[in-house]
């Protein structure tokens, strides 16, 4: 499955965000990557802003650019808003779902959990990270894999209750779509209309 393999941190520092999750090197070099990181002075066209709130949205959610294009186009074609749904479908992505719910401590963690199996939806066993899920949708667990220690130590350390649009269970490690997040809802910092803006040029 293609994903992005190169440096995590260097990532993190050029758009100044934990992407990937906490990041130590943020708080000790919190300004870019490179020669240039520290200046003050240099400006970015337009077009470079967007591209760069692009780069940061497939970077969060782990996913290259084809995924993404396919996304932001079905999202346009889809009676609404667009970047709200754009959002939306990116949260209902299983490997996002399943970080969410507090089953894996990062969205690649989660990834592999789904890729080897470790999780069900709705009974069955899924090893699609895109997959769709939709509102109503139960996710779990596999019951041979509750022992491991990785998924309990990512259970232990979860908040019950932080997003309104999940109901979990950290006991019978279960989880519920409920619907989908407003917008407001989703806590990372994208500008949507960037995005929409660089795809509409």
């Amino acid at each position: 499955m293609a994903r992005y393999r190169g440096p995590k941190q260097k990532i993190a520092r050029r758009f100044r965000e934990p992407i990937f999750g906490p990041s130590s090197a943020l708080e000790r070099k919190p300004y870019g990557p490179g020669q240039h990181g520290r200046s003050r002075y240099s400006r970015k066209s337009e077009y470079a802003v967007q591209l760069d709130e692009k780069q940061k949205a497939k970077y969060t959610y782990g996913m290259l650019e084809k995924q993404f294009r396919n996304l932001y186009e079905r999202a346009n074609a889809k009676e609404g808003v667009t970047g709200e749904l754009l959002l939306q479908y990116l949260e209902a992505r299983l490997d996002n779902v399943v970080y969410r719910l507090g089953f894996a401590q990062t969205r690649r963690q989660a990834r592999q959990f789904v890729s080897h199996k470790h999780i069900v939806v709705n009974g069955q066993i899924l090893n699609i990270p895109s997959y769709h899920v939709k509102p109503g949708d139960i996710i779990t667990i596999r019951p041979k894999s509750r022992d491991m220690e990785l998924i309990t130590e990512s259970i232990s350390n979860s908040s019950p209750g932080k997003y309104k649009w999940l109901e979990i269970d950290k006991k019978s490690m279960t989880g519920k779509y409920l619907n989908d997040p407003a917008k407001d809802e989703i806590p990372e910092n994208i500008n949507t209309q960037l995005i929409i803006e660089l795809y509409s040029k």
